[in-house]
């Protein structure tokens, strides 16, 4: 005859010592740690678009005004020359005029190299070749500074920087490594239950008295596995060491580069100051002249 037979089994492992919670806790850790890599990624590419979009800025300024530098002097040196011709100065002078002139002509290059390699880096942040280079150009008057910066403490700053809330993730999915090191050198608790039917026609299967059921529960705890499950936890607490001084590194740095920052800040602006102020004092000087 044949016996036919259905049943549904279950298993499930009891999470007494948290081994499983501490795994998932982990896993969501490393995931918090990913998406602020990706988001310190995103934060460089702008910094770096921004940075090399004032670099192209400066370079076509200063090869602008190099420019002028360069009539002038031309023109200047036409006019020692006529002046030569004429017996009022000595060849000496016209010559120191052209060493000027040639001086000067020889910053063009350079700037239009910087000018050059600005807008390659450019297209190449923006994912394309050095050739493809965008229509765009970037000019100095049309680029305007943050007239107020936002004040926050020191450590506001730190704590927002995605390389520490990065490092932080880690530190806490080394933690929760621990756990789950420990949570397996512990027994571990199964429940397993059984039910079904059993019959030799089909539609008898779930008939009273054919049902049957089954219920059990068991406990599972390595004997010996050469100090393997020892080993693991002390690897797991030695990551827990490593990924601590990593993060101490990171919030140290953190904290030089905003400081370096906050100081830059400060003696650049007095220095930009300075400039303007000698800015001024040229214009005077040539309304003065002319």
């Amino acid at each position: 005859f044949s016996l036919h037979t259905a049943q549904v089994s279950v298993a499930y492992t009891l999470d007494i010592f948290g081994g499983v919670r501490r795994e998932t806790e982990s896993m969501r850790a490393l995931a918090e740690s990913q998406r602020y890599q990706l988001e310190a990624t995103y934060l460089t590419l702008a910094s770096n678009v921004i940075t090399t979009a004032i670099q192209e800025a400066s370079a076509r300024a200063q090869l602008e005004a190099t420019n002028d530098i360069v009539r002038s002097e031309r023109e200047g040196l036409q006019i020692l020359q006529r002046q030569y011709e004429l017996g009022s100065i000595a060849l000496t002078d016209v010559m120191a005029q052209e060493a000027t002139l040639a001086t000067a002509e020889a910053t063009i290059p350079t700037l239009q190299k910087q000018l050059e390699q600005s807008r390659h880096a450019l297209a190449t942040l923006a994912g394309r070749f050095p050739s493809e280079t965008a229509g765009e150009h970037f000019e100095l008057d049309s680029l305007h500074l943050p007239v107020d910066l936002p004040v926050s403490v020191p450590a506001e700053l730190v704590r927002q920087r995605p390389d520490v809330l990065s490092a932080e993730a880690q530190l806490h999915s080394a933690s929760a490594e621990v756990g789950v090191a420990i949570a397996n050198m512990i027994p571990q608790i199964s429940l397993t239950g059984n039910l079904g039917g059993a019959s030799t026609q089909i539609g008898q299967l779930f008939a009273t008295g054919n049902t049957f059921w089954a219920g059990g529960a068991s406990i599972t705890q390595t004997l010996f596995q050469g100090g393997a499950l020892l080993h693991k936890e002390r690897a797991a607490r030695a990551a827990l060491d490593q990924a601590g001084a990593e993060y101490r590194s990171t919030v140290l740095t953190a904290f030089q580069n905003v400081a370096d920052t906050l100081t830059a800040l400060q003696l650049d602006a007095n220095a930009l100051n300075s400039a303007v102020r000698a800015q001024h004092a040229a214009e005077q000087s040539l309304v003065t002249i002319r």
